[in-house]
């Protein structure tokens, strides 16, 4: 009997268990990386960060000591540490070193406070924001650094203007990527917030700020960068003290050591502020899951 007859005829046959893997039809984890950590090796993520400044340093030093660079123009790695051992031995490095990061904290404390001030301002209230973001747009248009003479006319040649331009020049970045997270809050949030009948430093302190501080991050990570700019512009101006200060005077001797030396400080100071800022993002923004690469 063929198995039509048999079907005909109301046979049950036997059937055989599907024992093949159900297919995933539905959604799958994209961040999930189980599976290709199968097939392939990863190194930790602090070892490859490594890895990329330990090769850099190694090739610079091979081509000093080879004779491909020539030591009177850019000096090896070793040439500097040297340079800095003489520098610290004296004392310089340190008071030159802690002149600039007074100055660089100060002007960053004010920053912060003037810039999420100002964004939390004009993110409450639309008619603030109206008034104060048109003229934070006009400041944002002048380089920052134009204003320095404006600074030694109103303020002297002393430490006040030097403050005031990196104070400015912090505050901006953060204001503005503040200001454009709280305008990105979901209005959802800021419906429920009436309905609550939550009072404005209430708004501020459940809503705008946990709302934006991605964007404060980011301002943050911005301004970091812009203060050591201003830093450099600020201590051209009468100053007796500061990396600016031990440049200028390398410049003048030809000492080709300590300028990479101060450079290579500035690019130091760099990484141990964005440092910071990863720091805060895990602390701040922990539920938070960004692509890291395939």
């Amino acid at each position: 009997m063929s198995a039509i007859e048999n079907l005909s005829v109301g046979v049950a046959l036997p059937i055989r268990p599907n024992t093949a893997p159900p297919r995933p039809y539905g959604l799958v984890d994209a961040f999930d990386r189980s599976s290709a950590k199968r097939f392939r090796f990863e190194a930790p993520g602090w070892l490859l960060r490594l890895a990329g400044p330990v090769l850099l340093l190694l090739f610079w030093q091979a081509a000093v000591s080879t004779g491909g660079v020539d030591r009177d123009i850019i000096p090896g790695p070793l040439d500097v540490l040297a340079a800095a051992s003489s520098l610290i031995e004296s004392g310089e490095l340190q008071k030159n070193l802690w002149a600039s990061l007074d100055r660089v904290l100060k002007g960053l404390a004010i920053g912060l406070i003037a810039g999420t001030s100002l964004a939390v301002l004009a993110g409450l209230r639309r008619q603030s924001g109206d008034i104060l973001d048109s003229v934070m747009q006009i400041v944002k248009a002048i380089p920052v650094y134009a204003l320095l003479p404006l600074f030694i006319v109103w303020m002297g040649i002393d430490e006040m203007p030097k403050v005031t331009l990196i104070a400015v020049a912090t505050s901006l970045p953060i204001y503005i990527n503040t200001y454009g997270a709280i305008r990105n809050v979901d209005s959802d949030l800021a419906e429920v917030a009436r309905v609550l009948k939550l009072n404005p430093l209430e708004v501020v302190r459940h809503l705008l700020l946990p709302g934006s501080a991605a964007g404060f991050l980011t301002g943050l990570r911005y301004s970091l960068t812009s203060v050591w700019l201003a830093l450099i512009f600020a201590e051209t101006v009468n100053a007796m003290s500061g990396l600016g200060f031990l440049m200028h005077q390398a410049q003048m001797a030809f000492r080709m050591d300590i300028i990479v030396l101060v450079v290579s400080i500035y690019a130091l100071v760099g990484i141990g502020g964005y440092a910071i800022v990863l720091g805060l993002e895990r602390v701040l923004l922990p539920w938070r899951r960004s692509f890291k690469g395939l």
